[in-house]
């Protein structure tokens, strides 16, 4: 795939999802681009799942346009993702903790050697190959192939599904809550190989709660609530708190205590009965 370093490398626009007669996605414009780390923020129910399985090819979106290096794609399967490009690493990894490394690493696409009755798993290679993409992310403690993946710790095992997604083509990374489940210094060790992720020239879609873990690595931020993009913002344009307010819906209710202010002042300091109440905050969820 040929990037064009004036134009996103994904791009989405207007793109709306709908199951039934419930709206889960509303109006989605976001741009990732090469060689940046856009970080995903939300409360659970946000919407961020739906627009990760869009994404990665398992839901089609109802409305809306998604484009790849400036060419509109539809994608009808994950495969079909996967051939454009797009690679998602779930919380643990998708790797196999009764196999070696390098056969994880190559499942599916098992390099061979010999011919005929005589092909088998290259062994060595499929090692050596593994062995470097996860020291190429700064993962220097493993050293062979032939380790159990059961033996490594959760940010080594991140370490090589980021691997293997970028050596089969990766263009741009869906890494859905990486540190969610993992200790403060496994989780320092994930945003690591982020940054070498990012250093690589992939596009890194970084989906999480902790915002400290998304202003230590991101570019570039996007937060959902109610499957409606509520801000989309540059490093150093919002503090923590701010993030971490709007996250909660704090501006939201910092306006709706504003409406209310404005109300008893307009009655002469009358308190709104339980039906205007209701027609304010509702007035404040269809903004």
């Amino acid at each position: 795939m040929t990037q064009n370093s004036t134009q996103p490398l994904l791009k989405l626009t207007n793109v709306c999802k709908t199951f039934g007669t419930t709206d889960v996605l509303t109006d989605i414009n976001l741009e990732v681009n090469p060689g940046e780390v856009l970080c995903l923020l939300g409360d659970n129910g946000a919407g961020k799942s739906t627009l990760i399985k869009i994404l990665s090819g398992f839901h089609e979106p109802t409305s809306g346009v998604m484009e790849i290096d400036g060419t509109p794609v539809n994608f009808k399967s994950p495969r079909d993702a996967s051939e454009h490009g797009i690679a998602t690493v779930h919380q643990f990894g998708g790797t196999f903790p009764l196999m070696t490394i390098g056969r994880s690493f190559f499942v599916g696409a098992e390099p061979t050697r010999g011919w005929g009755p005589f092909k088998r798993l290259d062994n060595r290679f499929a090692g050596e190959v593994a062995v470097r993409e996860m020291q190429s992310l700064g993962i220097t403690r493993v050293t062979e192939g032939s380790r159990l993946v059961g033996g490594l710790s959760g940010g080594e095992r991140q370490a090589l599904a980021i691997g293997r997604a970028v050596y089969f083509g990766a263009n741009v990374l869906i890494l859905d809550e990486p540190t969610a489940a993992l200790g403060v210094k496994e989780a320092a060790h994930v945003l690591r190989i982020v940054m070498q992720a990012r250093q690589k020239g992939v596009a890194v879609i970084l989906v999480t709660h902790n915002v400290t873990h998304a202003m230590t690595v991101g570019d570039h931020f996007a937060v959902l609530i109610h499957g409606a993009l509520a801000a989309d913002f540059r490093k150093g344009e919002r503090t923590r708190e701010e993030i971490t307010d709007l996250m909660a819906g704090g501006e939201a209710m910092a306006e709706l205590e504003a409406e209310l202010e404005a109300y008893q002042a307009a009655h002469h300091g009358h308190v709104p009965d339980p039906v205007e109440l209701e027609r304010l905050a509702q007035s404040k969820s269809n903004d």
